[in-house]
């Protein structure tokens, strides 16, 4: 059965004080988006502001851009889409089965303390659908809490870029917050690849998380798996 996934960009595209741009890491959301959309499900794109969802611009390049991203940029409905995406906070979350949020170091700025993000996740949390996320798109999570009143991640298994992936690209002295430190705040078990960069995701009930970009696709298929869990119960 189709299922309607609401997927969830930055609108924050400058890097601290650098001077670099950011923004949303293209990897994270044409890989997960084929992923979902091949098997026919129905995706929306939003951002937090609306309008054009920045990009990250590393992202578009080589020897980054892979071929999920290249098959995105040439799909004009997929552009147009990414072109003039509705603010969140318009959107209601009772229209989906399940969100997730992407990744890029933009959201680390925005995700964690935007109310309509935290009102989506608690919304199609509270109605038993799937709540997912990748990479610093895992901060979402951080200001959301679970049906009992604390923290969404209090003794879920999580995962999101890890500690030393974000050092080892300088991105611990950029970013505002570090996912990996905040889950671990909030009572998260964060668990993580052997090696920085290998895919790792985690599933925990309605929770599903991605490390990294290379994590994306996975958490898509974890998606699969969970609507795929859903059908059989409801036989």
């Amino acid at each position: 059965m189709s299922k309607k996934i609401l997927f969830v960009l930055t609108s924050h595209d400058a890097l601290g004080d650098s001077g670099g741009k950011t923004g949303t890491w293209l990897e994270e959301l044409a890989s997960a988006w084929y992923v979902l959309a091949d098997k026919g499900h129905r995706l929306t794109l939003a951002s937090v502001a609306g309008g054009a969802a920045p990009i990250d611009p590393a992202s578009l390049e080589a020897p980054w851009l892979t071929d999920a991203g290249t098959r995105f940029l040439d799909d004009a409905a997929a552009a147009a889409a990414l072109a003039a995406t509705p603010r969140l906070g318009d959107l209601d979350p009772a229209d989906f089965d399940a969100v997730y949020f992407v990744g890029g170091a933009g959201a680390a700025w925005d995700f964690p303390v935007d109310g309509a993000v935290r009102a989506t996740i608690e919304a199609i949390d509270g109605k038993g659908g799937v709540v997912s996320a990748v990479c610093h798109g895992v901060l979402a999570l951080a200001g959301a809490s679970a049906r009992n009143g604390g923290p969404l991640v209090a003794g879920r298994r999580v995962t999101a870029i890890s500690n030393v992936e974000e050092e080892m690209t300088t991105f611990d002295t950029l970013v505002p917050v570090l996912p990996e430190t905040r889950l671990v705040e909030l009572g998260g078990i964060y668990a993580k690849a052997a090696e920085p960069f290998g895919a790792h995701v985690e599933a925990d009930g309605n929770l599903v998380t991605g490390q990294n970009p290379a994590s994306a696709p996975l958490v898509a298929e974890a998606l699969l798996a969970a609507f795929a869990r859903e059908a059989a119960d409801a036989v």
